[in-house]
């Protein structure tokens, strides 16, 4: 559900400090699941849901999942409208494609995180996927966000599957080099991904190298399941934090609301 500002609008803004993002893998749940995750995740204070992940899930899975998630917001926005205490932009939230690649696709999405693997050794993710995916997003009407996404030890599925060169900590001058390259190339985000359940997240000086290029809106994903580990990449510099993991793991929809909560605590706290 588009906030009023537009997508990139929203997505740019930096007057809130540094916000979540809650990953529904469609490939690993229902689209019921799904949207109960998605709209437990909002309530407690995700400000943008990704969907996507798993490298193999067909585009009907992933636009089941998309639809079933908006139609569960457009009834909480008119369920808002109707309480006059109620914030009906409370549910404004953008539901953002996360692809695997080309098959991910949904005209259900407000937009996409249009991707170049950067440090991807294979045609196919640099440029392969995109052409294949960029006619069916113009058709469909799906706003991309120019992303630059590179992926750090250990790395996961998406760095085994990307063919990518990974980044290890230390490589602080590497970083800059990628952050400088993404700004170059028009990208408005730069996504630092240490790989989806990692061991690791993406370490601090990797995310400090990076904001010293101002311009981009920097995106950390991959490891991190605590408040504590979110604050650390939002004193780095982070703009948004990205958890998946942590919502797939938990044992209840309570559980999950507590997680985020903790989460979306830390990098506010951390980044006002």
């Amino acid at each position: 559900m588009l906030p009023d500002e537009g997508l990139l609008n929203y997505l740019l803004d930096q007057s809130f400090g540094c916000r979540h993002i809650t990953l529904i893998d469609p490939g690993k749940q229902s689209a019921e699941i799904a949207t109960r995750r998605a709209i437990a995740a909002i309530e407690s204070g995700a400000s943008m849901i990704f969907v996507g992940g798993s490298t193999d899930t067909p585009d009907e899975v992933v636009h089941g999942t998309c639809k079933s998630i908006q139609e569960a917001l457009e009834l909480q926005i008119f369920a808002a409208s109707q309480d006059p205490l109620s914030d009906e932009n409370k549910w404004r939230i953008p539901v953002v494609l996360f692809p695997g690649g080309a098959h991910a696709l949904s005209p259900a999405a407000d937009g996409i995180t249009f991707m170049m693997l950067m440090n991807s050794k294979s045609r196919k993710f640099l440029i392969g996927e995109q052409l294949r995916g960029a006619p069916y997003l113009e058709k469909f009407g799906v706003e991309p966000i120019p992303t630059g996404y590179v992926v750090f030890s250990p790395g996961g599925k998406v760095g085994e599957v990307g063919d990518a060169e990974l980044i290890d900590e230390g490589q602080e001058d590497t970083v800059y080099a990628y952050a400088l390259t993404a700004k170059m190339f028009g990208f408005k985000v730069l996504y630092l991904e240490a790989g989806s359940g990692a061991s690791t997240q993406v370490d601090v000086s990797s995310i400090e190298s990076a904001r010293q290029v101002e311009e981009l809106c920097l995106v950390v994903g991959g490891g991190i399941r605590s408040g504590e580990q979110a604050a650390r990449a939002a004193k780095a510099g982070a703009n948004w934090i990205v958890t998946g993991t942590l919502t797939e793991d938990a044992s209840s929809m309570e559980e999950l609301k507590q997680r985020v909560s903790e989460i979306v605590s830390a990098i506010q706290s951390s980044s006002s």
